[in-house]
């Protein structure tokens, strides 16, 4: 796979919880830390994303957010 984005992390899915139209998949990397991603349901069936598979966390710098107090 081939792709423009240079903000690429790859990890193994420690959980997935399925809701009723998405699923929130926790990646863990190999750092130990940890980025959620929420996707539709039918992308982690397409996918075939489950506990233990190594996955790619593709990030698109426009779509970060930050907040503070």
């Amino acid at each position: 796979m081939k792709i423009s984005a240079r903000n690429v992390l790859t990890g193994v899915v420690k959980s997935v919880t399925p809701g009723i139209v998405n699923a929130e998949v926790v990646l863990e990397l190999p750092s130990g830390q940890e980025i959620v991603s929420v996707v539709t349901k039918s992308s982690v069936e397409r996918l075939g994303i489950t506990v233990g598979k190594p996955v790619s966390a593709i990030i698109k710098s426009s779509d970060v957010l930050l907040g503070v107090d």
